[in-house]
């Protein structure tokens, strides 16, 4: 397995750590915690020393961190991106949305417990689209899962998770997903991102 540098920008513990246990303990619980995964440990460094947000900028501006600048394409600015990460699957689940240009979050969602990543990139398009409304924006919304996009197209789920004690909670969100997207209509278009010319969505948790 190749090996990662994780980079705590805020947490329980900062600094650069090179497995992802001790990256865990370092942002698990901890409200709002800022880090992500990278390739090499000079990369690593670099985001360390220059900053969460100088980090997100450098990438908005195509930076060495993605390669939009120099793309036949690049995203809209101004946008919002979301994913998910699942430690297992199913596993403990996190959804979250962030300004694409800086990565600044714009909402976190989570950990539930025995969830799927299919479910939380669903869910947080759903829960961008909401806010989105809310706040009376018409921001285009990127995600890199081509099944979270058609379900909420679908305004359906298409999951072989069984619903369970444990996973009830999530599973009520979901619903309440569906019903809001079943009685409400959105001005937001719903892009794919397109990982291999950009790299990374900028809400990836840096887990891969």
């Amino acid at each position: 397995m190749k090996r990662k540098y994780y980079v705590v920008w805020k947490g329980i513990n900062t600094g650069i750590f090179d497995n992802w246990a001790d990256c865990k303990s370092s942002v698990e619980g901890f409200q709002g915690a800022k880090y992500k995964s990278f390739e090499t440990v000079e990369d690593a460094t670099e985001a360390f020393r220059n900053g969460y947000e100088q980090y997100y900028r450098n990438k908005a501006q195509g930076g060495s961190a993605v390669s939009w600048q120099n793309a036949e394409h690049r995203p809209i600015i101004p946008s919002v991106s979301v994913d998910a990460a699942c430690s297992g699957n199913p596993g403990v689940l996190e959804f979250r949305g962030v300004e694409t240009a800086t990565g600044a979050e714009f909402f976190k969602q989570g950990p539930f417990v025995e969830g799927t990543v299919n479910i939380g990139e669903f869910l947080a398009i759903a829960w961008a689209l909401a806010l989105l409304k809310k706040a009376g924006s018409n921001l285009p919304i990127y995600s890199d899962s081509k099944t979270a996009i058609k379900w909420i197209k679908d305004k359906k789920i298409n999951t072989k998770l069984m619903r369970s004690p444990k996973n009830e909670k999530l599973f009520q969100i979901v619903d309440r997903a569906l019903a809001w997207l079943h009685s409400n209509s959105y001005p937001n278009t719903i892009i794919k991102w397109d990982t291999e010319a950009w790299g990374e969505i900028p809400a990836d948790f840096g887990r891969k």
